[in-house]
């Protein structure tokens, strides 16, 4: 009969009542939808706008990185190799095999014999070293000539001074001369160690 009676009660609201009930379920059911499902959507998109923004930063970030990176890897091969060109020019250290070689090459070019070599003491100057080598050649004035100048256009730096000639000899239609010089190699000397550099922190320099 209770059941009867409330469907009784319902048949009798008025369109307009019927309406208003129909209006509040869907907002009933709006609403629960919003809470259930949009909301938790809108969170989730909102949380993964926040990480674009970190990842579009991050990948701003790694490019600038990467860029300097390059920047710093062109530099250091540029620096590597005006420090193998200054090597070819002024060496770290002067040992006389190569040293020798490199004359022994000059030498054919050029046409002269070389006679004798003697490497004298080394001396050190302020930001270099000197290795002076007396030499003994024997050839035609422009040979000798030649050999000069052909040391001079060496990739490393050679200085020849004090050139002696003497005994000249006719030799067909040729006058070969003796010829005796210092050649002197040069090489660069190792900065010196700043004082008290390697002292302990809060030691007494030695």
């Amino acid at each position: 009969m209770a059941a009867k009676k409330s469907t009784g009660a319902l048949a009798n609201l008025t369109p307009g009542a019927k309406a208003g009930l129909i209006a509040l379920g869907m907002g009933l059911t709006g609403g629960l939808y919003y809470f259930v499902y949009y909301q938790d959507l809108a969170d989730k998109l909102k949380k993964a706008e926040a990480e674009k923004v970190g990842l579009l930063a991050e990948l701003a970030g790694q490019k600038n990185a990467q860029k300097t990176f390059l920047s710093d890897r062109d530099e250091l091969v540029l620096r590597q190799q005006r420090q193998r060109e200054l090597n070819k020019i002024l060496p770290v250290t002067t040992e006389v095999a190569p040293f020798l070689s490199a004359i022994q090459q000059v030498s054919n070019v050029s046409g002269v014999e070389l006679d004798g070599w003697q490497p004298l003491d080394e001396k050190v100057e302020a930001f270099y070293a000197k290795t002076p080598m007396r030499l003994d050649l024997r050839g035609r004035f422009h040979q000798i000539a030649k050999f000069v100048h052909e040391v001079g256009r060496l990739d490393r730096i050679i200085n020849v001074e004090n050139i002696e000639l003497f005994e000249p000899k006719e030799v067909g239609n040729d006058i070969v001369l003796r010829a005796r010089c210092l050649a002197t190699a040069l090489h660069q000397v190792p900065a010196p160690a700043t004082p008290g550099a390697s002292a302990a922190p809060g030691g007494a320099a030695p």
